[in-house]
This record gives structure tokens, sequence and C-alpha cells, in this order.
């Protein structure tokens, strides 16, 4: 018989990380380099969620909250952090966008009827060996048919954190140092194209990946496991 593990929760630390980053967060989008890959970004993911029912996680501040709203016919919008919901919600006040208190890592949508799943920045911050665990708690939370949207960085010398460490199942680190000199080391991970490709393969189909300079952006068809 078949063991359901309890879902694991997201880090304590990479929240108070993000709770101390809010007012600083969206700076990293205003970097000039950046900005072509941001706009190509912007219009796949308005194309992707015209007329659907998103649910999103780790909403963070609402930068793409904000975009997915200008297509989609209705948002719900989650974090782990209610300082970071207070953010959204002072960016965002639109009837059709609502946001909700939870766990990217423990996902519950019983009741609801999304049709698409919004990941931005997030994928990052799960650890290699948890991934398919993080996938698989998509899939049964959403049901096969949802349509699943991934946003993330690639790793560019010069322009992304250094890696300050890696450790032994290849999860790599970085010292963030935020504006008032605080430090915090933060998982971040980079996956490559084929480690993507291969892990959606397992809970997905109709899978598309691009690789901008700077981001990578995934969609793909949530099935049955």
């Amino acid at each position: 018989m078949r063991t359901t593990q309890p879902p694991k929760r997201t880090n304590p630390r990479i929240v108070e990380y993000y709770d101390r980053r809010l007012a600083e967060y969206d700076d990293i989008y205003r970097r000039p380099e950046r900005q072509a890959d941001l706009t190509v970004l912007a219009e796949l993911l308005r194309h992707a969620v015209e007329n659907a029912r998103v649910l999103e996680l780790a909403c963070g501040t609402g930068h793409w909250t904000a975009i997915v709203a200008e297509t989609a016919a209705h948002v719900t919008a989650t974090d782990v952090s209610p300082k970071a919901l207070e953010a959204a919600r002072a960016r965002i006040d639109q009837p059709h966008v609502h946001f909700r208190l939870a766990d990217a890592r423990a996902i519950d949508a019983a009741g609801d009827d999304f049709t698409t799943v919004l990941a931005a920045f997030w994928w990052s911050h799960v650890p290699r060996a948890d991934v398919p665990r993080f996938l698989r708690t998509l899939t049964t939370a959403l049901g096969p048919g949802t349509r699943a949207i991934f946003i993330d960085n690639r790793y560019v010398d010069g322009s992304s954190t250094p890696i300050s460490r890696s450790d032994s199942d290849g999860n790599t680190y970085q010292l963030r140092r935020l504006a008032d000199g605080t430090e915090f080391e933060i998982l971040k991970n980079f996956p490559t194209r084929e480690e993507l490709h291969s892990s959606l393969t397992r809970v997905a189909a109709d899978i598309d990946i691009h690789e901008l300079t700077h981001y990578w952006y995934a969609t793909c068809t949530l099935r049955a496991v």
C-alpha cells in the first residue's frame, strides 16, 4: 500500500528573507539589461492566461499578478506571507482578482475550478529532491487537464547573484544582501532545459519551454499520475 507523505512547508528563512525584501523586491524588474526579456515574458503570459481561471502560487508583491489580471477571467493569488499579500492587494484592486493566504508547497484547490496554475520564480526555491513531490502535489490538487505555467531565472554571469555554494544533492545557494546590510543564504537552483523537460514529463504533456537570456518560461498540461 502506497503511503501518502504530508506536504513539506516553505522554509521559514525564505519567508523571512522575502518579507524583509518587500520594499526593494521589484528593483530587479527595473534593470535595463532585463527589459527585453521581461517584455517577452509578459506577452507570453498574457496570451497563455487569456480567459483562464488562474491560481497563482507565491505571488509576492503582485508583479506577475497584475500582468495575469489583464487577460484572465479570474485570478486567485496566494502567498504564505501575510505581508506579501498586503503589498499585492495594495497594488491590485480589481473585482476579478482575489488573494488567499496559502503555502505553495501545500496546495489546496478543493472546491475551485481553476483552469491554469502559475508559479513564477518558485521552482528555483524547491530543493531538487523535492521537485517530483511538488509537481505531484500540484497535479493532485488541480487535476488533469489544468494548464501549468512556470517562470524562473537562468544563471547569467555578471547579472545574477553569484552562487556561494552547492550541497551533496546538487542544490545551489546564493548569499543575498539587503539594503539594510542583512545577509541571507537562499536556496536558488537553475535547472537546465533537459532537467525541466525530464521533471515535467513525469506529470504533464504538451510541454513547451522557452529559454531567454535571463529567464526561462515553461507551459504544460497536467495529467493523471
